[in-house]
């Protein structure tokens, strides 16, 4: 349980976003196949179960005495006794309220696992989006340095340029073509993820670019929803429901018990029979339980006040984050289209106007700024995603 605190608080939140229509189809695949899913959801069904035991009237009791009478004149005694024990009525009432409470959390639980796995996927296919992009802009990189490589290899062999110009251009073209390498290698292995979350079966992901998403302008009113639908602070809410219905439970354990049943004697041709009713009254055995559950009622309302404030700042801090990402992200793309030199750098290349290496030092400015805007995206969707984590 402490462990799915940590992770709710960590991993979840919600804003009013879009659908994940990029995602949907992935984590719909996974939520149907995913083994740990699968087994949560049967654990918490048997948890369920057991929550409605215990809950009804004990099972009766049948009683048969055969006694043999000494002297033997005196005849054999046959008893028979059938008795049933219940609680007072207000017990049973309060103990299948908590088990209908319990349950709920029971509930709550597992959906905290699920979005804490879902979040997991679809921060994967965040990545993926990422490197797709970037391979995106590498593929005219590499046509690039190909060129480039063959023009100046073409010089070298009329003697229009040195080995150095064209040991320059080759380096670049292998550099290219590693960096190429270097993201197939980190797309399979996100997707080999993927595959073993969906249960070992290959999935498909074909999204390649990342869908616009706003945040909300207010936080407050979005924090207000954000909270309403946090299924950490739901949790803690349900375990004072479950507190405070437990003190009642206590407090009618304190009350009466009570047998009520069916008895026969028959000895020396003699036979009596009738009904029996008893009553128990719990002076000692139930001392101190009503306030040990106010105790604990106290307890869990101060745990959730604490969750509150936690919730609270965290989220301020991430919608922080995400703000600033936005706005930053802005910036970069403001930057590459209006001072983006790229096409001018090679025409002056081509025509001799720069050297190669004048081409590449400029060239690395864009480049730089290019993948610097990327990642800023990157980071923007995986904030925004535990932002939305709830919504999964």
């Amino acid at each position: 349980m402490k462990k799915l605190i940590i992770n709710i608080l960590l991993f979840t939140g919600v804003y009013s976003a879009p659908a994940q229509n990029e995602y949907e189809q992935v984590l719909l695949q996974i939520e149907t196949n995913n083994a740990t899913l699968n087994t949560l959801r049967l654990e918490a069904e048997a948890k369920k179960m057991n929550n409605r035991t215990g809950i009804y009237l004990s099972g009766p009791e049948i009683e048969f005495n055969w006694l043999w009478g000494n002297p033997a004149e005196t005849g054999n005694r046959k008893d028979i006794s059938i008795k049933q024990s219940f609680d007072f009525p207000t017990v049973y009432i309060s103990k299948n309220k908590i088990s209908k409470l319990e349950n709920s959390n029971i509930e709550l639980e597992y959906k905290s696992q699920r979005i804490d796995l879902l979040l997991a996927v679809k921060q994967i296919c965040i990545r993926l989006i990422y490197y797709k992009m970037l391979a995106k802009e590498y593929e005219y990189r590499l046509q690039n340095a190909k060129e480039i490589a063959a023009a100046y290899k073409m010089k070298l062999d009329k003697g229009e340029t040195n080995a150095i110009e064209n040991n320059k251009a080759q380096l670049y073209l292998n550099s290219i073509e590693n960096e190429i390498k270097n993201m197939e290698t980190e797309q399979n292995s996100l997707f080999s993820e993927l595959t073993q979350l969906n249960g070992g079966k290959e999935i498909l992901f074909s999204v390649e670019k990342f869908s616009d998403k706003q945040l909300p302008l207010n936080f407050e009113q979005w924090y207000a929803q954000a909270e309403a639908k946090n299924p950490l602070l739901q949790y803690i809410k349900g375990q004072i429901t479950i507190n405070r219905q437990q003190i009642q439970l206590n407090k009618s354990l304190a009350l009466p018990k009570f047998t009520a049943g069916y008895m026969r004697e028959q000895v020396a041709g003699q036979r009596f029979e009738g009904i029996s009713v008893g009553i128990s009254i719990p002076l000692w055995e139930n001392k101190n339980r009503v306030k040990q559950a106010k105790m604990q009622m106290k307890a869990s309302t101060a745990n959730f006040d604490d969750k509150q404030v936690q919730f609270y700042s965290y989220l301020q801090n991430l919608y922080s984050k995400a703000f600033n990402l936005q706005q930053t992200l802005q910036k970069y793309k403001k930057s590459l289209s209006e001072y983006n030199n790229e096409r001018l750098l090679k025409k002056a290349l081509d025509a001799g106007e720069i050297s190669l290496l004048d081409y590449l030092l400029e060239s690395q400015y864009y480049y730089e700024l290019f993948n610097k805007m990327l990642e800023t995206e990157r980071d923007y969707e995986l904030t925004a995603a535990k932002l939305s984590a709830v919504e999964l």
